[in-house]
């Protein structure tokens, strides 16, 4: 290869990773499995994968369509992605999101897609800029994948979709208050309104935390007291809840780097396990069955 072919193809990576980093493909990955996980349970014991998968890659579109329109906002990619090119390619991916899912699947969870990229994009993004509020706003988008995920399959709304729904939005802000917290100087500095980076919102933010922890575990025990899950579901989140509220009030007893980080690492755990819980939970498979069959 030559040295001109090597500059060549090292360009032609970091200009693919520009492109993914429009995306936020760790992000990305999260709404995938979230959103699968929904179509999952709205199908009962026979899943047709391929299709849970489909309607999943129409909701991570919307869901990095809405990231790359962000970033254009929020400037983060300028001087390596032209700003026009960064919005037609977040446009594109909105496009086939929304319309993806209308074709594919059903009104109903194009509607909800398209309110979803709505509300990141139009509401919870400039509002960064203005209050606190919003990590309130953004946290209704940030619950929706495994919503979204249901409805594609089932044509319609079910417990377990509020469920997830519920769980998600309650789990996001001890999770985002430590980020916050971690990074409130970043956030200052880029004039964003995040509770840890405005004056006395420091000890607010990590209280704030472990209030929403406590929130967090009736709310992720709801469908095992509705006879919805197993008890070896409800089990496993009581197990988990408790957890993650010792995380957050260690947090709130000591506000420091080293107890932001553990409710950080505490949550990027609970997520995955309690959706794997509601996942294979034979009643709550069995269940959708029932409902839908």
């Amino acid at each position: 290869m030559s040295a001109r072919e090597a500059r060549l193809s090292e360009h032609g990576r970091g200009a693919l990773a520009d492109w993914l980093t429009l995306t936020k493909p760790r992000i990305g990955s999260f709404i995938f499995i979230a959103a699968l996980i929904g179509a999952a349970l709205a199908s009962g014991a026979e899943v047709p994968w391929a299709r849970a998968c489909e309607a999943a890659f129409y909701v991570t579109c919307a869901a990095a369509a809405g990231s790359a329109i962000n970033q254009v906002y929020e400037r983060e990619t300028a001087g390596r992605i032209r700003v026009r090119d960064a919005i037609l390619f977040g446009g594109t991916l909105a496009v086939v999101g929304v319309a993806g899912t209308a074709l594919r699947f059903n009104l109903l969870a194009a509607l909800l897609v398209c309110a979803t990229l709505f509300a990141y994009v139009a509401v919870y993004t400039p509002l960064k800029r203005v209050s606190t509020l919003n990590t309130v706003v953004g946290a209704l988008p940030g619950a929706s994948p495994p919503l979204l995920g249901y409805v594609a399959l089932a044509g319609s709304t079910g417990r377990w979709a509020w469920a997830l729904f519920a769980l998600i939005f309650v789990w996001q802000f001890p999770h985002f208050l430590a980020i916050a917290w971690i990074y409130r100087e970043d956030y200052a500095r880029a004039g964003l309104r995040m509770l840890p980076s405005v004056p006395g919102g420091l000890g607010v933010a990590s209280r704030s935390a472990f209030v929403y922890s406590l929130v967090l575990i009736p709310v992720a025990l709801v469908p095992a007291v509705c006879g919805d899950a197993s008890p070896l579901y409800g089990l496993g989140v009581l197990v988990a809840s408790l957890a993650y509220a010792a995380a957050a009030m260690q947090f709130a007893w000591r506000e420091n780097m080293r107890n932001a980080r553990l409710v950080l690492y505490v949550s990027l755990v609970y997520l995955p396990l309690v959706l794997g819980l509601a996942l294979f939970d034979p009643v709550a498979r069995g269940l959708t069955v029932f409902a839908h069959g």
